[in-house]
């Protein structure tokens, strides 16, 4: 890929955060860094979840995603830096009116669901009866109200990730914090969690979550930030960074078989099984699709902005 790629990517975060700094801030991670003895868990690292906005937070493993965002619920202190709400620090009260899913379940095994839902909500600060409505409204709306008095021990892992979605949400938080929330969905599982973190960005929330399934950040969020060893390298939104891109996604088949231009500054990608090649956006499509022709008879031809996965991949080095 391009040496000038990244330098693009760096150049459209820059622009994003200039146009951020107009706006009021909602939850802001800013300057924060981390260190456990020798290991640099977070760098400098900044970025903002903006009110009513989805953000696909993605990186490696070990890049710094879980740490940043114990940080936010205090769980971890960073040796320097801020995170703020609203353009305040932080505190328990505000705390409240947040909504954290941990990657690691924070749930009891023997309790049964709905007992244990009401727990959570009242130790979020709502009365009992309000955290009961909500409960069984919230396991209706995941299709778990026949698992209502089973205790968390005999639900399927899917089933257990949605009953931890809903402690997360139970009290209608306005921030919402979920560390690899599909992990572990089946496609119906995966299309409820959407459609609720849809339901929480039309009301205002400010949402942040973690994944590795990037098709699925791509599906969900709006806006991404990407951490490469403890820092922010990449923060914007995904249709900006995808159209400014100065290179393209050519995908092409010469009669069922992927072909990719043999010129200088085409690079091949094999992802998911298919393979790609990414192309400068300079040449035009005409050039692209002579090419092609010459080369046989074209049974697939695609053209279009570089999808998360080219982001992703040049933004970590790869």
């Amino acid at each position: 890929m391009h040496r000038c790629h990244g330098q693009y990517l760096r150049v459209v975060a820059a622009g994003w955060n200039r146009t951020l700094s107009t706006l009021r801030d909602m939850l802001s991670v800013r300057n924060i860094s981390k260190r456990y003895g020798d290991v640099v868990a977070l760098k400098d690292a900044s970025f903002d979840v903006r009110e009513g906005r989805i953000v696909g937070f993605l990186g490696r493993n070990g890049a710094g995603k879980t740490t940043t965002m114990r940080t936010v619920f205090g769980l971890v202190d960073p040796d320097s830096g801020t995170v703020t709400y609203d353009g305040a620090p932080i505190d328990d009260a505000m705390r409240s009116r947040f909504g954290y899913m941990p990657e690691e379940r924070g749930l009891y095994l023997r309790m049964k669901v709905h007992e244990q839902l009401v727990y959570f909500g009242r130790l979020s600060g709502m009365e009992r009866q309000a955290a009961a409505t909500a409960a069984d409204r919230w396991l209706e709306e995941l299709g778990l109200t026949d698992r209502r008095d089973a205790k968390l021990e005999d639900l399927s892992h899917g089933n257990q990730q949605r009953v931890q979605l809903i402690t997360a949400i139970l009290h209608d938080p306005d921030v919402l914090v979920l560390d690899e929330p599909f992990a572990g969905l089946d496609p119906i599982g995966v299309a409820s969690l959407s459609s609720v973190l849809r339901e929480f960005a039309a009301k205002g929330a400010s949402i942040l979550f973690s994944s590795h399934q990037l098709d699925l950040v791509e599906d969900v969020c709006e806006d991404i930030a990407i951490i490469h060893e403890g820092s922010v390298v990449v923060e914007g939104s995904l249709s900006d960074l995808r159209e400014r891109a100065p290179y393209r996604r050519l995908e092409v088949s010469i009669e069922g078989s992927p072909w990719v231009p043999d010129v200088e500054g085409s690079t091949r990608v094999e992802a998911n099984g298919r393979t790609h090649a990414i192309v400068d956006s300079t040449v035009s499509v005409d050039t692209w699709l002579s090419r092609a022709r010459e080369a046989g008879n074209i049974t697939r031809f695609s053209y279009e902005p570089p999808g998360l996965q080219d982001l992703f991949r040049e933004a970590v080095g790869e």
